[in-house]
């Protein structure tokens, strides 16, 4: 796993834009896996601003999201097809057919589910997948306990992770109580890896799925088991790490790294 560390959440977010524009330059019909949340907003910001001014093309790119909240419809304002939509689909050239977002009302989860996994290897599957982490080190909406070998699925959501989400809702009562999500084994199943975590609230979780023992009750720990993780971070999410002054270390040494 490499681990980015940058002062600021700024910072942090214009290395996370930058890797996933270097697989895109490399491959224009890349497969991206796209995750929602207050973290990834930076990355996407600065996407789309190489998008404007740098001539970032996406209009051969596939993209799939992680998850979505079950009862809410698509217009919903905190429907995760209205967050990608706001914050980064309208800005770019992504091909509407192309974008693929679990649905949140289907009348039958179980083969939606079957199809939205069927959907990512027909694509030939996800080159990058962009990763948040939950303040009790989940990815997705694998909770506490899901199996590292999950599939796509319906998943019931934890009381901390609806107290965490509250703040978008009006009363915590309307946050829903389940989600379809991207399992484990399918995030593992990505050729590259991309974890993003900003703020203290986060370095416990960041500490445990980097330095902690591979367990199902951090399911971010899971991705020490993938052969492509870049963890970027910012000082605060990265307070709790005990290793830092090696991972600055292996930045600083890296081929084409500037000479201090």
């Amino acid at each position: 796993m490499e681990v980015i560390i940058r002062s600021t959440y700024e910072e942090m977010s214009k290395v996370g834009a930058q890797i996933v524009a270097d697989v895109l330059n490399t491959k224009p019909n890349s497969v991206i896996g796209m995750a929602t949340g207050s973290t990834p907003l930076g990355v996407y910001a600065e996407l789309v601003r190489m998008h404007r001014e740098e001539g970032l093309d996406f209009s051969q790119v596939t993209t799939f999201n992680l998850d979505e909240y079950v009862g809410l419809p698509t217009d919903h304002p905190q429907s995760y097809h209205s967050f990608m939509h706001e914050h980064f689909f309208q800005h770019v050239n992504i091909p509407p057919q192309n974008i693929y977002i679990p649905s949140g009302t289907t009348s039958n989860y179980n083969a939606f589910c079957e199809w939205y996994e069927q959907r990512i290897l027909d694509a030939g599957g996800i080159d990058i997948q962009i990763l948040g982490i939950g303040s009790d080190g989940h990815i997705a909406f694998n909770e506490p306990m899901s199996s590292l070998a999950s599939r796509t699925r319906l998943k019931t959501l934890a009381r901390s992770t609806i107290e965490d989400n509250a703040r978008f809702f009006d009363k915590i009562e309307d946050v829903p109580i389940y989600a379809i999500t991207m399992g484990v084994g399918t995030i593992l199943e990505a050729r590259e890896l991309l974890i993003l975590a900003n703020g203290k609230n986060k370095a416990a979780a960041i500490a445990g799925a980097i330095e902690g023992p591979v367990t199902s009750m951090i399911t971010a720990s899971a991705l020490q088991l993938h052969p492509s993780v870049k963890c970027c971070l910012d000082a605060d999410a990265a307070s709790e790490l005990t290793m830092i002054d090696y991972y600055d270390w292996v930045q600083e040494k890296k081929p084409g790294a500037p000479r201090l």
